[in-house]
Order: C-alpha cells, then sequence, then structure tokens
C-alpha cells in the first residue's frame, strides 16, 4: 500500500470517528470559555440490559424472593430506601447522593410494544423512536442538529468517551466528536500530515462535494486541540478509580472544571447481560460505576458545579420477573433510570416499582415512557424544544 493510501485511510478513519459541524470549534477557539451556569448533561448508557429487579429491590414483596430463590438480593443486604425499597447494596456512594438528595430514581421505564433484541431496542432508545418506526438519527444529535442551527450564536457541543459514535450522538447535519483518550485524539490529529494537508486544502477543497473529508479533517483538526488545551487547564487532585469507566469520568470532570463548552457528554459501562451468574457480574459492575461516579461527583462539588451538572442512566431493557436455570436473567422490558443533581425538585424514589402480580407475559410493565424523561431534559436542562427534536409532544416529569 502506498503512503498516500495509507494517509488517505488514516484520514478517513479520524474523521468518521470525530465528525463535527463546519466553523463549529473555531468558534470556541475565539470566544471566551464559560463556567458555572453552563448546562451539562452526562449520560451513562448500562449496555446489555441492567437488572431493575436487582437495583431496586421491593425486599418485602414475597412474590420477589419466590420468582428469585437464588438471585434475590437478601433484605438485610439492600441498602434501604424506605420501608419497602432497597438499592443495590454495590452502590453504597449512590446511596450516600440519595441520603443527600441528589438522586431521583424513576422505576417501571420502558416503551409500547417492547422489542428485547439488544440492538432494536437501544437503537429505539437511542433515537427516540416508536417501536415499529426506525429513525437513522439520534435524539441528542437532533439537539445538536437544532441548537447549532446558527453555530456563532450557539454553542453546543457534544463528545463521546469511545472510539465510535453511538446513535444518539448522532444527527441530520451536525454530531458530536469520539474520545476516548484526549491525548491520544490530539495526537493522531497533530501529525505533521494531517495539518499540512488540512491547511492546504482549506479553500480548495470547501465548495466541492469531494472536499467533504477533507472539510471534516479540519475540523476534527480544530476539536483535537480545543479539547486538549481544555483539559490541560485542570488538574484535579481527586482520585479516581484506574478502571475505563473512571478514566472516562477523569477527563469529562476536566473538561467540565476548566470550562468547557461542552453541553453533552455520553460514555458506555458494561456488559449488563447477566444470563449466568447475575449477582456476581452486576455487583463488579455496580462497584465500578458506583466508585467513579463518587469520584466524578466529589471533583464536580469541590468545585461548584454540581448545580449545572444532570446525570442519566438508562439502560436498553430490563430483565425478566423470575431467574432462569443459570442463577441469572433472560431480556426483559421496564427498568429504572436514576437522575442526578444538587437541585432536583423531586428527590428519592420519583414513583413506584411496578407491580410484580401484574405481569406483561412474565415482564414487568412499563409505567413511565423513557421519552417523557427524555422531553424534560430536553426543555427544562438543555433549554430545547423537545416537540421538535422527539417528533412529538410528551408529557413531562417534574424531578427538575
Amino acid at each position: 500500500m502506498t503512503v498516500s493510501r495509507r494517509k488517505f485511510i488514516q484520514i478517513s478513519s479520524l474523521a468518521s470517528a470525530s465528525l463535527m459541524v463546519p466553523k463549529f470549534l473555531k468558534a470556541f477557539e475565539t470566544r471566551p470559555i464559560i463556567g458555572a451556569g453552563n448546562k451539562v448533561l452526562i449520560v451513562i448508557q448500562l449496555t446489555g440490559g441492567n437488572d431493575g429487579l436487582n437495583t431496586i429491590i421491593p425486599y418485602r414483596n414475597d412474590l420477589y424472593y419466590k420468582n428469585r430463590p437464588q438471585i434475590g438480593v437478601k433484605k438485610e443486604d439492600a441498602l434501604s430506601l424506605s420501608d419497602d425499597i432497597g438499592l443495590n447494596p454495590a452502590l453504597k456512594g449512590i446511596k450516600q447522593l440519595y441520603d443527600d438528595g441528589y438522586v431521583s430514581i424513576i422505576n417501571g421505564v420502558g416503551y409500547p410494544q417492547p422489542n428485547r433484541s439488544h440492538f432494536r431496542s437501544m437503537d429505539i432508545w437511542q433515537s427516540a423512536s416508536i417501536a415499529d418506526e426506525v429513525v437513522n438519527t439520534g435524539w441528542l444529535g437532533r439537539f445538536l442538529d437544532a441548537a447549532c442551527d446558527d453555530c456563532n450564536k450557539h454553542n453546543a457541543f457534544a463528545i463521546e468517551a469511545d472510539d465510535t459514535l453511538s446513535l444518539a450522538m448522532k444527527g441530520s447535519n451536525r454530531s458530536a466528536i469520539a474520545v476516548r483518550d484526549i491525548n491520544q485524539f490530539n495526537n493522531n490529529a497533530a501529525d505533521a500530515y494531517f495539518k499540512r494537508l488540512a491547511n492546504n486544502h482549506a479553500e480548495e477543497h470547501e465548495a466541492q462535494l469531494a472536499g467533504y473529508l477533507y472539510q471534516t479533517l479540519m475540523e476534527t483538526v480544530s476539536a483535537a486541540d480545543y479539547v486538549f488545551q481544555q483539559s490541560k487547564i485542570y488538574n484535579t487532585t481527586q482520585t479516581y478509580p484506574n478502571t475505563e469507566l473512571g478514566k472516562h469520568m477523569k477527563m469529562i470532570s476536566s473538561l467540565i472544571i476548566s470550562g468547557s463548552e461542552t453541553k453533552v457528554y455520553y460514555l458506555s459501562h458494561g456488559s449488563f447481560d447477566t444470563h449466568v451468574n447475575q449477582k456476581d457480574r452486576q455487583t463488579k459492575l455496580f462497584q465500578q460505576l458506583d466508585e467513579s461516579l463518587t469520584a466524578l461527583i466529589a471533583d464536580l462539588k469541590a468545585n461548584d458545579r454540581m448545580n449545572d451538572v444532570m446525570i442519566m442512566t438508562f439502560s436498553e431493557f430490563g430483565r425478566r420477573v423470575s431467574e432462569n436455570a443459570s442463577n441469572g436473567t433472560d431480556h426483559g422490558t421496564a427498568s429504572s433510570m436514576f437522575l442526578i443533581n444538587s437541585n432536583l425538585k423531586k428527590k428519592g424514589l420519583y414513583n413506584d416499582i411496578p407491580s410484580l402480580s401484574d405481569l406483561d407475559n412474565g415482564d414487568l410493565k412499563y409505567t413511565i415512557d423513557f421519552k417523557q424523561v427524555y422531553a424534560t431534559i430536553l426543555d427544562k436542562w438543555l433549554d430545547a424544544n423537545s416537540s421538535a427534536i422527539l417528533n412529538n409532544k410528551y408529557r413531562q416529569l417534574d424531578f427538575i
């Protein structure tokens, strides 16, 4: 393979993983950084289908233990949230945040005609579509489309902590950037060949369809430099876990506290597909989540930024009510979502856990459509038009 061919492939890879908007990041380089007051959303995707019933535990309900004689969390082990409900014992840090009034737990979240395929259900959640509709853009990508209609006035900007973008972060005209490691991202974009190519082709290709790749390359080089410079402004003294999730949380914290204009961060954790030996697997993943979130929030609190940050967790579906023969659970439907912020209007348990006696063919019946949560965040937190972004009007919730 020739050198030029190899470089072209490298350009394609770098650009496709880091699509951004023309002139979008260039505006960031000349604008003052924004600190307190800049509302930020962090989305944590619990990939694989997290079991909501062993997350929020109805430990006074005999049907829970009847359906889960082996994997049910014992009452004495659960972290009490009320007389009837407990939290998974691996989430001790989140329990403290709950006691401090930082957490709202929404139970029974799902959607009509639930799909039990990982891929299809994840697409439904990420695109905010209805069950029988295929949408090729994400709800946060469409937020970027709307918020960046005029990028000289709107500073919407999003980062996914990964090598590639999820559907959720892809819009029709705007998309986020994918950054797994800031230093590596910057090193790739700082390659002398890439920079020379971007500069040389800036005007030559701007009006040509074939120049789209070069235009994207210029934006990627600009994005990498902006993110790298922002990450150096704040050097945390907070200790983060030496895990992939911990490193991503540290990266996000450094950008938020530095005053980055980033509005949305997206990261994934898992896999929660616990068909076999669920308790050990879920406990390990929850411990990693708990330690990383606790460190992030301690960092944000120490720098007076928790008022400006909303953290949302979700999973593409929950698990079946009954355990299987392998001490695990199979694909189900509704599950729980966590919302974390220091100024929540409705704290604690937002609503009841779905009935264990009135099931949908062995699955929990959803009581809240996830798009209601999205609509609430879009309108009340991101100051957007949820009806236009979600292509429908959904009843909003009152956690903010």
